[in-house]
């Protein structure tokens, strides 16, 4: 059974909560993984470079030179790849397409195995409550009395203002909402601090649908 240890915001040791199976003790599908993060980064491409094919090179229709007479190839327009300020063969474009997708349930397989490799390695931490005052001091001191090493995710249940503002200037320290949760970010942090209501908003976006479909249909009279 994955367990993850609970904190109070003094940074003091609770006790245990218990995580759920299905979301923290998947299977783990190194492949899986990587094609998620893959489409993830290649979803948020947003291609700059752009040269300009022959259509659409401005230059003067006219003949360089007359047909005849001159010795050289002849030569119909200035547009033409081997002509300085001509058009680009196979450049880049800003039109290409780098866009992915997977299946919804390959999605949400893919961020159960990466928590669940969190999980197993013990990179999980749970925090009972943060009300303090939004400050950058006190969120620092909190992670400080935590065994938190590097890099730190904390997944809050819902927008949370005072989460964000006080770690928002905290270097290697990222806040997300339990329903944005992704493979990329819970592999690229360190550790993972849950708010204990972000276990159940998170059960509740990507467990939802599926519990919904297992309920079983009353007899009919």
């Amino acid at each position: 059974m994955a367990k993850a240890k609970l904190y109070s915001q003094d940074g003091q040791e609770k006790g245990e909560v218990t995580l759920n199976k299905e979301i923290f003790e998947a299977k783990i599908n190194d492949d899986l993984m990587h094609q998620a993060v893959v489409m993830i980064q290649a979803n948020r491409r947003r291609p700059i470079a752009h040269t300009k094919i022959r259509g659409e090179v401005s230059t003067t229709t006219a003949k360089p030179f007359k047909q005849k007479g001159t010795g050289r190839a002849r030569q119909g327009s200035t547009k033409n790849v081997h002509h300085r300020g001509g058009c680009v063969v196979f450049g880049p474009r800003n039109d290409r397409n780098f866009s992915k997708n997977m299946p919804k349930k390959q999605k949400r397989s893919a961020l159960f195995s990466a928590l669940s490799t969190k999980a197993k390695s013990g990179d999980i931490l749970a925090l009972e409550k943060y009300d303090k005052e939004p400050k950058t001091k006190l969120m620092a001191e909190l992670i400080a009395k935590l065994p938190i090493e590097k890099t730190l995710l904390i997944v809050t249940p819902a927008a949370d203002k005072t989460v964000y503002r006080a770690a928002s200037n905290l270097p290697r320290t990222e806040t997300i909402e339990a329903r944005n949760l992704n493979v990329e970010k819970v592999l690229k942090y360190k550790n993972i601090m849950f708010l204990q209501d972000a276990f159940k908003a998170l059960e509740d976006v990507f467990l939802g649908s599926a519990k919904v479909e297992t309920i079983e249909e009353e007899p009919k009279e």
